[in-house]
């Protein structure tokens, strides 16, 4: 299952089709944080994310696939950052956050000023070393953030 967009648009041009001006500037600040965490260029994916390196992933039902390693869907008025390890595994540093919340593997912010930054970018950066740590081996056979560590 392919799930990156192949339809010739950049991450720049998507930025720019953003209509809202915070949404912009948040998405700027988030696309370097998470390019220097991972090492990665940006990569538009389906319906709008924005992902950062790869990982292949083939379950025992037979689904196979890849997935984007860390990264988050801009909307106006909400951003949302996939922590493909789950946000359970991040409990104690999300607590610190600021405002925000969560489901399995997305935190959701209204505004990245509405949170702490370096408390977002410890969180990003241990997810992404988590994700990249079990995808060493071969491809991850699990769903990582309904998994028990």
């Amino acid at each position: 299952m392919e799930m990156t967009d192949h339809n010739d648009r950049s991450v720049d041009r998507y930025i720019a089709s953003l209509d809202d001006e915070q949404t912009v500037k948040d998405s700027e600040t988030l696309i370097e944080m998470m390019q220097r965490i991972s090492g990665h260029e940006p990569t538009l994916w389906n319906a709008g994310t924005i992902g950062f390196g790869t990982y292949h992933y083939q379950y025992d039902s037979g689904r196979e696939g890849d997935g984007h390693t860390i990264g988050f869907y801009p909307r106006r008025g909400k951003l949302t950052i996939y922590l493909m390890d789950g946000t359970a595994r991040h409990s104690e540093l999300l607590a610190k956050l600021g405002k925000h919340s969560t489901t399995g593997y997305c935190v959701y912010i209204r505004r990245l000023s509405d949170v702490e930054l370096p408390v977002l970018e410890r969180i990003v950066q241990e997810s992404y070393e988590f994700v990249e740590s079990k995808s060493q081996d071969g491809p991850i056979r699990q769903i990582l953030w309904k998994a028990e560590e």
